[in-house]
């Protein structure tokens, strides 16, 4: 009998996933979810699902920890919409700082219920993931837009009346008119729409934020 069941042990063990079998099924899967599912197995598995378990834990608090920080950045978003304000267009530039190229501006609209996972200030991102940004928020915006000013204009009006118009190029190419513009650190004359100019505002508003990013790359591959 013993053999027997040493058998039934050993094919019950042998059809068994393996723990990489099981990373795999829950690769994808929100951290929350693939920690739940893992609980689920600590049973059959023991000890050896600790390493799996606790990643993924940790992965979870991650995730809990941006949502916190993303819900953060919408506040000046969601106080615009309370107002009856719906179009909130964050605008942003690049090349304000750097003595050779162009100026660049752009205007990001953002659904009310949008959620970019490390959506910050462009300066605060590596290349890869700002390009990686980029493509999602140009899928996710509702409407966006983008004023290059070239160097021969800079030199002809300087860099700050060079970025307030590439930032009016930016909103006046959008498909969809904004209701409020919140620009990082400036005021823009003679726009129909409402204003309120955010110091830091890229780190500080997830329109801004999105609209830093599209700025710099759009830049970065002028340049």
């Amino acid at each position: 009998i013993l053999p027997i069941l040493y058998l039934i042990r050993m094919f019950i063990v042998a059809k068994r996933p393996s723990l990489k079998g099981i990373e795999e099924s829950i690769r994808g899967l929100e951290a929350g979810e693939a920690v739940e599912r893992l609980k689920q197995l600590e049973d059959e598995y023991g000890i050896s699902l600790g390493r799996l378990l606790y990643k993924y834990k940790r992965k979870k608090v991650r995730e809990e920890k941006e949502i916190i920080r993303y819900s953060r950045m919408c506040e000046y978003e969601r106080n615009c919409r309370l107002k009856g304000l719906k179009a909130v267009a964050g605008i942003d530039e690049a090349g304000r700082g750097p003595l050779a190229g162009p100026v660049v501006a752009a205007a990001v609209i953002l659904p009310e219920d949008a959620f970019i996972s490390d959506l910050n200030d462009s300066k605060k991102l590596s290349p890869e993931k700002r390009e990686m940004l980029y493509d999602i928020i140009i899928k996710t915006a509702v409407s966006w837009g983008v004023g290059i000013v070239e160097e021969k204009q800079i030199d002809r009006v300087n860099i700050l009346n060079a970025t307030k118009i590439a930032m009016r190029a930016a909103v006046d190419s959008m498909v969809t008119k904004p209701d409020m513009l919140l620009i990082d650190a400036l005021e823009l004359e003679d726009m129909e729409a409402e204003q309120q100019p955010i110091i830091k505002g890229d780190s500080l508003s997830v329109s801004i934020a999105a609209a830093s990013i599209v700025a710099k790359v759009t830049r970065d591959r002028i340049i």
